[in-house]
């Protein structure tokens, strides 16, 4: 079978990104398929400040969420990023950031050939390590780590034409009706749209290989 083109609608913040992701990369390998996956920006809380709220506040005032929802949901997620290989970190003071310089620097990772190692590392920095991830040094020590320019990344931090390009990426997704993450697309038309389970996940590359063919 060609090579699967892979874009996947994300945010730094949401821990069913990372699961999903982990499931789908799983399944592409149990069915030794290759692949190439472009990521793509959605903030899930465009006007978040970058202090961040608590987390627990967040999801209570946004969705009505209770602190026993909030417990339960925490054990699940890190019991299911167990089970593909990450580790989650949650906390009581843990906080959700704004997102933009994050998708800035996934933007022009993709120029660097490193999108999907700088996408995994923000996302152990911020569920793992509980770092702020709207936190320009922490960014920075990011990209240091996957030993990229770190000079041209804070360039890429502080020019508006980057923060104006993940906006107008989000807006095309947005009239493309996508409004959920993760939204999976391969072949730029096959949708799977959430953390499905990896039943579902192969069933859809299988039936994506059938129309190849």
């Amino acid at each position: 079978m060609q090579k699967l083109r892979v874009d996947i609608v994300s945010d730094l913040v949401c821990p069913w990104c990372v699961i999903g992701y982990k499931r789908l990369v799983e399944a592409l390998e149990i069915l030794s398929i290759d692949y190439e996956i472009l990521w793509h920006p959605f903030e899930l809380n465009p006007t978040m400040t970058e202090e961040g709220q608590n987390l627990r506040e967040h999801m209570a005032s946004k969705y009505g969420t209770t602190t026993e929802e909030s417990i339960a949901a925490r054990e699940n997620i890190t019991k299911l990023g167990k089970e593909v290989g990450f580790e989650f970190n949650f906390f009581d003071d843990m906080h959700i950031y704004n997102t933009r310089k994050a998708h800035q620097l996934l933007m022009w990772s993709l120029t660097q050939k490193k999108q999907t190692d700088m996408q995994m590392a923000i996302f152990r920095a911020y569920f793992t390590d509980g770092k702020n991830i709207s936190d320009d040094q922490v960014l920075l020590d990011v990209v240091s780590s996957l030993e990229l320019d770190v000079n041209q990344a804070q360039k890429v931090l502080l020019e508006k034409s980057w923060a104006n390009t993940v906006s107008s990426t989000e807006k095309q997704w947005l009239d493309a009706s996508i409004a959920a993450v993760p939204t999976i697309v391969i072949n730029k038309k096959h949708l799977i749209s959430g953390a499905k389970s990896m039943e579902e996940i192969i069933a859809t590359i299988k039936d994506v290989a059938i129309q190849v063919h």
